[in-house]
């Protein structure tokens, strides 16, 4: 990690039980054995970057208004609520209306099914009741989700059982890792630096809309910033830089050493830039135009920007803010998210060739990335060197942040990453194969009207950003 970059405060998850206080002296031990019911899912939430806030079993109306507080006190970020027997939604409401976050209603039984023999063997039918209610967890669903439906309070459920229920635990981890994301992205600093391209309509975005859905903070950036900083990069500093670049990636031998040290000096000042403005990602473009420093700063920006990429700094290219915001979704989810368009369509494979000419996410490479020299890089000023990788072979997510008639949404497919030709070019290049093949795929994907540049990411981690997009609030669409 770089120093002095952005640290995020840990995810608040805000937990508490729910049941009746008549039950208590008529059930004995019912009690008990609920709040260790309780207790089950809090150490199951529990993480390194998780702080679990459990308020235990709350039980009347009274204790329901002291959990808001608590909640919004503690400033929750997400709040579970683990129905352990019937309870009233008297108890439920004041809790989670006051704290005003995303309700999960958990839904879990002690066992996948009552011992139906032991059972009717108690021979006390107190005892029996009392066993009854510690698995009547589906008793209240109805009652919640109807109440909440009329206070307008957004819930989500998950049923299942306590303990070996791999799906619903499966279910409960995405909800806290959309939760996590969601929390990132609330406090991420975004640098912009330059301007768009121009002509390029459809990557142009409203900010406000950015800051309204996601949070967090945009810092606007001078292109001058970035050539003073590396005026003051020392020739050692240069030297450390290429060999971190030369043990990283594949540095091909056509690549002049001048070259290596101009696109190095860039990248210590550019790691300078995101320290002093604490960053957490970046979109830029400039030509520098008539202005030598900015000019050189900008043509040697690519390795520099690969490595931050790598390192949970994304960074898109031609002032894509759309886009390094999907990259930074799924690098926040562990799946990486690097810059890409479609480049061509191989028929006879049926794939769907997608790059960019940088930067690339190097860490999820398949194999080494290879840096090479350009004569010019098409379409834009300068030349200089870039990266070429492929994104590992196996299962990927394609992510759109599409913005459409005032509103964002997530726009999803699925495919899988194939070994095949690519074009040599230093550019970024992967060969992805679509179970709608590639006709449909960029027949559906367009339909949707996105921008052209999307990121990607290793997995098929759809679920994941459902969830997240219901946290937002936001449509989200799938393709595949």
């Amino acid at each position: 990690m770089i120093s002095g970059q952005q640290t995020t405060p840990k995810l608040r998850v805000g937990l508490f039980g729910i049941g009746l206080e008549a039950y208590w002296p008529q059930f004995d031990g019912l009690r008990e054995r609920l709040v260790g019911y309780i207790g089950q899912v809090a150490s199951q939430l529990a993480r390194p970057d998780v702080e679990v806030v459990n308020l235990g079993l709350v039980d009347t109306p009274e204790k329901a208004f002291a959990a808001g507080h608590q909640f919004r006190k503690d400033d929750v970020d997400i709040i579970f609520l683990y129905v352990t027997t019937y309870a009233l939604s008297a108890t439920v409401v004041p809790a989670v209306r006051r704290a005003r976050v995303p309700v999960v209603v958990l839904s879990l039984s002690p066992s996948p099914a009552i011992d139906y023999a032991s059972f009717n063997q108690l021979g006390d039918r107190t005892r029996m009741t009392g066993e009854w209610l510690a698995y009547c967890q589906a008793c209240s669903m109805p009652e919640i989700a109807n109440v909440f439906r009329r206070c307008r309070i957004p819930f989500f459920q998950v049923t299942g059982t306590l303990a070996d229920d791999p799906q619903a635990w499966h279910e409960i981890n995405d909800w806290v890792d959309a939760a996590r994301v969601k929390h990132v992205l609330e406090h991420n600093r975004l640098g912009l630096m330059g301007h768009y391209y121009g002509g390029m309509l459809d990557i142009y975005s409203d900010l406000t809309l950015q800051s309204a859905v996601f949070g967090g903070h945009i810092e606007m950036l001078e292109v001058e910033e970035l050539a003073a900083l590396r005026a003051e990069v020392t020739s050692d500093q240069i030297a450390k830089r290429i060999a971190e670049i030369r043990d990283m990636m594949d540095v091909q031998p056509d690549c002049p050493d001048e070259e290596l040290a101009r696109a190095a000096k860039t990248s210590v000042a550019l790691d300078r830039l995101v320290e002093k403005h604490c960053l957490g990602s970046l979109a830029y473009y400039y030509q520098g135009t008539g202005n030598a420093e900015n000019e050189d700063a900008i043509s040697s920006i690519i390795l520099g920007n690969s490595l931050l990429t790598a390192r949970g700094i994304p960074v898109a290219g031609e002032y894509e803010v759309k886009n390094v915001q999907a990259m930074k979704i799924l690098d926040s989810f562990g799946a990486g998210g690097s810059f890409t368009e479609y480049y061509a369509v191989d028929f006879n494979d049926d794939v769907v060739l997608m790059g960019h000419d940088g930067p690339g996410h190097i860490a999820i490479a398949q194999g080494e990335t290879k840096v090479r020299p350009l004569q010019v890089y098409h379409g834009k000023v300068g030349r200089g060197l870039s990266v070429e990788m492929s994104v590992k072979h196996g299962p990927v997510t394609l992510l759109s942040l599409a913005e459409h008639e005032g509103k964002l949404r997530l726009l999803i497919a699925e495919a899988e990453s194939v070994a095949g030709p690519i074009l040599e070019i230093g550019n970024t290049n992967s060969r992805y194969r679509f179970s709608i093949g590639a006709r449909n795929f960029i027949s559906q994907w367009n339909s949707h009207g996105p921008a052209h540049h999307c990121a990607v990411g290793v997995g098929h981690i759809t679920q994941k950003l459902e969830r997240l997009a219901a946290l937002l609030e936001i449509e989200c669409v799938r393709v595949c």
